[in-house]
């Protein structure tokens, strides 16, 4: 992905740092909230336990990753302009690994939502703890086979010199063979298709399930509830999947508004890097109430759970051993 457009036309110093604070804050931000969730999933095996959890953990994790390569990127361009192109490839490869991590990722929890829902007596037996961990690798396995072809097409095709000279730090600046920009425009096509085509098929299965379950049985909100929880994960795959069409999306704005290229490209930046990141713990985080017992209170540095809040938390996992629970 383009994770840092290049500036041709340079701001002012005060812009610059305006605008490099803005990010830094941002991602500072977000990562204390990454890393209190992370916190709050390792102290309490109520989350470590849960194949829902540990994928939601990854995808915290992977967003870390990409939110540091991102905004390093973007300081950078601003602080050096040009890195060694070594470094360069390394911090690249990072951000293309994560980016395709995480609409799978999302497809993932997704599948396992449907098994709980429409399935939940096979669900212990299907989403086991070793079955969560190895499918997370496969998600790198298939992010690897993506990624690592771009690294080897560039080392077989680009003079030596390349590598020990400085660039400007762009994927189509570092992978620009013909063969590597065709089969990125290929696999991101496939995966945009592939995972769209799973989400839809598990919301709408899981949507009339729930349906059909208040049907049978009236209960409070769990439809009402079930669908925001739908209508939350497809916007949040819209959000990540606006990586893939960064470069059109900015292509289209700057076309509308020449005079104001720079602050497009920047708002660009902002809505496609950055947002999804922040969105990301808010819906799957602070929305779960399992999670926000414990989040509240290391967030606000306050004391830990009581005994009695453990106790329910292990209740609640149990209830949702046996079904889906909708509050997410």
């Amino acid at each position: 992905s383009d994770l840092s457009t290049v500036l041709t036309y340079r701001d002012s110093s005060s812009t610059a740092v305006i605008k490099n604070v803005i990010v830094v804050a941002l991602g500072l931000t977000i990562s204390y909230i990454n890393g209190t969730l992370i916190h709050t999933f390792r102290k309490h095996q109520v989350f470590y336990v849960n194949p829902r959890y540990i994928l939601f953990i990854h995808m915290v994790v992977n967003d870390m990753i990409q939110l540091t390569t991102t905004i390093s990127l973007f300081v950078f361009s601003y602080v050096f302009y040009k890195i060694h192109a070594s470094i360069c490839c390394l911090i690249i490869t990072f951000a293309v690994f994560t980016t395709f991590n995480t609409p799978l990722n999302l497809a993932a929890m997704a599948v396992e939502c449907y098994i709980a829902i429409c399935f939940p007596l096979r669900h212990a037996e299907l989403c086991t703890i070793r079955s969560t961990y190895v499918l997370i690798g496969w998600i790198w396995v298939m992010a690897a086979v993506t990624a690592l072809p771009d690294v080897f097409i560039t080392l077989a095709t680009e003079p030596v010199r390349l590598f020990h000279s400085t660039i400007f730090c762009e994927r189509n600046n570092l992978f620009r063979h013909p063969v590597s920009l065709k089969k990125r425009d290929v696999s991101y096509t496939v995966c945009l298709i592939g995972v769209w085509l799973t989400l839809f098929f598990i919301y709408f299965r899981i949507f009339f399930a729930a349906k059909s379950a208040k049907t049978a049985k009236p209960a409070g909100g769990d439809t009402k509830k079930a669908r925001n929880t739908i209508l939350l994960h497809g916007f949040q795959l819209l959000l990540c999947m606006l990586t893939y069409m960064a470069h059109e999306i900015r292509k289209g704005l700057v076309s509308w508004f020449p005079q104001h290229y720079v602050q497009v490209l920047f708002v660009c930046y902002i809505i496609i890097q950055i947002l999804p990141r922040l969105i990301s713990p808010i819906v799957y985080g602070l929305r779960d109430k399992t999670f926000k017992e414990y989040l509240k209170k290391y967030l606000l540095c306050t004391v830990s759970p009581d005994k009695s809040k453990v106790r329910a938390a292990l209740n609640i996992r149990l209830h949702q051993i046996k079904g889906w629970n909708f509050s997410v």
